[in-house]
């Protein structure tokens, strides 16, 4: 099994930057993907950012350029920069794991104001 912990959410006004954090433990070895995922009131959960165990990275058209997934050198905690931030960002973001099964983390609120 696969834990996550996220941190690093919080209310920032629009144009502002943030950097969301997602520590894994557990069965590290077999993580093949981690990424974020986001959710507003209202809204289905929509994918934000991706990386693979080889550093390959994906993201939407509605982020690409301003949100950027990285991970530290173990390959244990994955950070997303997030710069720009718009009103339409705002939402609970959730890290989740790909290992066989897709772990996700508790969620961090983000709340970007106009």
């Amino acid at each position: 099994q696969v834990q996550l912990v996220e941190s690093g959410g919080g209310l920032v006004q629009a144009g502002g930057s943030l950097r969301l954090s997602c520590a894994a433990s557990g069965s590290i070895f077999s993580i093949s993907a981690m990424g974020w995922y986001r959710q507003a009131p209202g809204k289905q959960r929509e994918l934000v950012a991706a990386i693979t165990s080889d550093g390959r990275t994906n993201y939407p058209d509605s982020v690409k350029g301003r949100f950027t997934i990285s991970r530290d050198s173990r390959k244990i905690t994955t950070y997303l920069q997030m710069n720009s931030l718009q009103p339409e960002d705002t939402g609970s973001y959730y890290c989740y794991a790909q290992a066989g099964l897709i772990y996700w983390g508790q969620g961090t609120q983000v709340t970007v104001s106009s």
